[in-house]
């Protein structure tokens, strides 16, 4: 699917652009969050997983002309971890230098390194005009893996009584569901796709994630991104959604394709 344009009607809105890429508009601000921009399959694989199709393996759902009209309009930029499928080379180049850019402690220098001018890394919270940003943990995997993948962040973002919960690279583990109750989100932001390396447990939320945490927090909606587009996540939207469905979560998790608005 191809869009022509990207238009906000509302206050709050929120869109797939592909993988973990989201636009989102909250308190009428415009923020990108986790751009991998790349054109598909102009990045390598990643290593040691169980194909080795380049990435990423879909296009972006808009032009290079509107993509360039997103990159004008956007406020500011938020980076969950700086993985490549998260904060690309196309990214670092095409996005304002100028462009302020939120970040977990640790990749503040990395991304500052690249050029860009206004980076803050938030340990705790932070304001944006008028939009609190607060991080949360989580674990990219389980053992050595988890370990060897180092840190990650979610962020929560809230605007009045609007509270969104975009949760990142992590599995189901006490820091989500932590988050989950601290905050009480109305929408979590799922990154799915139960990513894995030919060794070891997935490293981001697979079907039993998912449904633990509908079942830990029921009247939470559920949006599970991070599919088909990177050659390690291996869970298809046709199989979680079909997986949903079995659990009778088929109305609660929401399964965006490139480009669609939830």
């Amino acid at each position: 699917m191809t869009l022509n344009t990207i238009s906000y009607q509302q206050e709050n809105e929120y869109r797939l652009l592909r993988h973990a890429t989201l636009l989102i508009r909250i308190g009428g601000t415009k923020l990108l969050i986790d751009p991998m921009l790349s054109a598909m399959g102009s990045m390598s694989p990643v290593a040691n997983a169980h194909n080795q199709s380049r990435i990423p393996t879909m296009e972006l759902p808009v032009s290079t002309f509107n993509l360039n009209l997103i990159l004008d309009e956007i406020d500011a930029v938020i980076v969950t971890h700086t993985h490549r499928d998260h904060w690309d080379a196309e990214a670092q180049a095409l996005v304002r230098k100028d462009t302020p850019v939120f970040c977990q402690p640790g990749d503040d220098e990395t991304i500052r390194s690249q050029g860009f001018t206004q980076v803050q890394a938030i340990d705790n919270t932070a304001t944006f005009k008028g939009i609190t940003i607060s991080r949360t943990r989580g674990q990219h995997g389980t053992g050595e893996i988890g370990r060897q993948m180092g840190q990650v962040s979610g962020f929560v973002l809230q605007h009045k009584a609007e509270v969104i919960y975009i949760a990142g690279d992590t599995v189901w583990c006490s820091e989500v569901e932590e988050a989950i109750a601290e905050h009480h989100p109305s929408l979590v932001i799922v990154n799915s796709g139960a990513a894995r390396f030919l060794t070891g447990d997935p490293i981001t939320m697979d079907v039993p994630d998912i449904v633990s945490l509908c079942s830990a927090f029921p009247h939470v909606r559920v949006v599970a991104v991070h599919l088909e587009s990177v050659n390690h996540c291996l869970l298809s939207r046709g199989v979680l959604k079909e997986e949903m469905s079995k659990a009778g979560l088929g109305k609660r998790v929401h399964i965006p394709y490139d480009g669609d608005a939830f």
